[in-house]
């Protein structure tokens, strides 16, 4: 599966089987997050057989259901930390999808478990991931067009087009879809809106559209 492919089958999955992620799976996803640990300098850890995040009330509201998998997006903090969490914590899952796993972005509705991983004085936890394997494979989601999400015009080069695609494809807070692309020849810059995980939501759009577009086509103004 490549990453595109990736991109067009991963959907939010809330409820879980009881098969745990086999040995030589989560090695493979303990790797991958050491490697985008070192690109971001990030701390994003990658909690397994921990069943307390997702048991409490919020985690009810939210309708998760056999969680026990998940990763805690933590890094120093700074200004662009949460549009951090939001590009790397996206490679993670496009990954996890390659290896025939499921998961879902949480923001709120879970329990935060401090034994469960370590936050280094001067970081912070974002945000989870919740990862395994799903009772269902999800769907699509509703989403913007093209021409609501950048002001490029009808006239963009098809590789800009294309990284606007896999912008679609996207997750984001509630689908809410607060950000903007903008071309200047070359140069493409993306901007959040406002409300709640915007920043973490534009920094999994980023790294949609650098899939999508190719990262020679382009550099981000």
């Amino acid at each position: 599966m490549t990453l595109q492919e990736a991109m067009e089958a991963r959907h939010s999955v809330r409820q879980y089987t009881s098969r745990p992620i086999e040995p030589e799976i989560v090695s493979k996803l303990k790797a991958k997050t050491e490697e985008v640990n070192r690109a971001g300098n990030m701390h994003i850890q990658l909690v397994t057989g921990e069943p307390e995040a997702f048991s409490g009330l919020m985690a009810r509201y939210g309708k998760f259901s056999g969680v026990t998998d998940y990763f805690a997006l933590i890094g120093p903090k700074s200004p662009d930390l949460d549009e951090k969490a939001g590009y790397y914590g996206e490679q993670l899952v496009l990954y996890a999808q390659m290896l025939g796993l499921n998961t879902c972005w949480v923001g709120a509705t879970f329990r935060k478990v401090k034994s469960a991983y370590t936050i280094a004085p001067g970081e912070k936890l974002c945000l989870v991931i919740a990862v395994g394997y799903g009772a269902v494979q999800g769907v699509p989601h509703r989403s913007k067009t093209i021409a609501q999400l950048t002001d490029a015009g009808v006239d963009m080069p098809a590789w800009f087009r294309e990284g606007m695609r896999a912008v679609q494809l996207a997750p984001t807070a509630v689908n809410q879809q607060k950000f903007r692309f903008s071309l200047n020849g070359n140069k493409v810059s993306a901007k959040a809106g406002s409300g709640f995980f915007v920043k973490e939501d534009l920094g999994i759009a980023r790294y949609h559209f650098e899939i999508g577009a190719g990262k020679d086509n382009f550099v981000w103004a």
